[in-house]
């Protein structure tokens, strides 16, 4: 009894002491939130400004936030009264197996570090990579947002990216389109060949360097098949595809050149006798 009513004595003097110390704590961790945030956005308009590639300034930014955002959290422990040079050392040596139990996140930081450095995709490219494909919106620092054209979100990690291959369309300012065009055997080729020339001569978009190739390809089993190969501006590949496509079928019809469908033809020798 004697020792609870001396605790209740001394409460006022403790809720003094220890009430200060973790008002303080909370209030320098929510203010090192703050900064961290800040810091990030700091260091992205301060590259921003010396147009360095946004791949570098997004992964440059979210490393400013993660080494503010560690000194929060030491020194919201320093006042809690944790000695934190004790913590670490204990961190420190627990090291090995920490980075063991991590090792998966520990790849993925080497891989976006790697990513940054060799750059094999930036911001605003669209690549296909890990059995995904998608715009590359944000490179953290242990995984890549992607979107994708219907507007869906996909989160990889950087170490699957960089372990598998990575298909860049942005990287080349200029993209071919491959076409296959069946026709039937009863059209000209001449003919044919001049209608698909023209085409491509009479679009905008198509580039006259290194020019485009029209060819008869293969001689498949219910068509011939020719080949339109043009070139365009990687910005301009799907809406040319979808023009070239209407433009070839509307010219072919209006030629009276058939575009056949799979068929068989089937020869009755005899009759069952009834």
């Amino acid at each position: 009894m004697e020792n609870l009513e001396g605790l209740f004595k001394q409460a006022p003097e403790l809720i003094a002491a220890y009430g200060i110390k973790i008002l303080l704590a909370i209030v320098i961790f929510f203010v090192g939130k703050y900064l961290s945030n800040v810091a990030k956005k700091v260091t992205a308009k301060m590259l921003g400004k010396r147009k360095i590639d946004q791949t570098v300034v997004s992964f440059v930014a979210n490393m400013a936030w993660a080494v503010v955002f560690v000194f929060t959290v030491i020194a919201t422990l320093g006042q809690l009264g944790i000695q934190t040079a004790s913590l670490v050392a204990v961190l420190g040596a627990a090291g090995l197996a920490v980075g063991l139990a991590l090792q998966g996140s520990l790849s993925n930081f080497a891989a976006g570090v790697l990513m940054v450095l060799f750059r094999p995709c930036r911001v605003g490219d669209y690549v296909e990579a890990a059995g995904v494909a998608g715009t590359v919106d944000e490179i953290t620092i242990f995984s890549t947002r992607l979107k994708t054209p219907d507007n869906k979100v996909i989160i990889v990690p950087n170490s699957t990216i960089m372990n598998g291959s990575i298909t860049n369309y942005s990287a080349m300012d200029k993209r071919r389109i491959d076409l296959v065009i069946g026709v039937s055997y009863d059209a000209d080729i001449r003919h044919t060949k001049q209608i698909l020339t023209s085409i491509l001569d009479n679009h905008e978009k198509v580039l006259k360097e290194p020019g485009y190739t029209v060819g008869l390809h293969t001689l498949a089993d219910s068509s011939v098949n020719y080949v339109v190969r043009p070139w365009v501006k990687s910005a301009d590949y799907w809406g040319v595809y979808f023009e070239l496509m209407e433009q070839i079928k509307q010219s072919l019809d209006e030629n009276g050149i058939g575009i056949p469908y799979p068929q068989m033809d089937l020869h009755v020798k005899e009759l069952p006798s009834k």
